[in-house]
């Protein structure tokens, strides 16, 4: 059996946390900016940690497994 569960965090993460896309932490002009498909160096790097400490946390403390096949 497969386990696509890691994969399946993965990818969901890296659409969510994509700077601009639902949200920009550090904005152009306000702390936190919503859709507004812009990006800069800080909110890559803000997105950057955010995503790593979200995949620790699913994949390493919560251990999320999805079996198929």
């Amino acid at each position: 059996m497969s386990d696509w569960g890691p994969v399946l965090v993965a990818v969901l993460l890296f659409v969510l946390l994509s700077p601009g896309l639902l949200f920009q932490v550090p904005g152009h002009h306000r702390c936190v900016e919503f859709g507004n498909f812009h990006t800069s160096g800080a909110s890559i790097m803000v997105h950057t940690l955010l995503y790593f400490a979200l995949i620790c946390v699913f994949l390493l403390a919560i251990q999320v497994h999805l079996y198929v096949g």
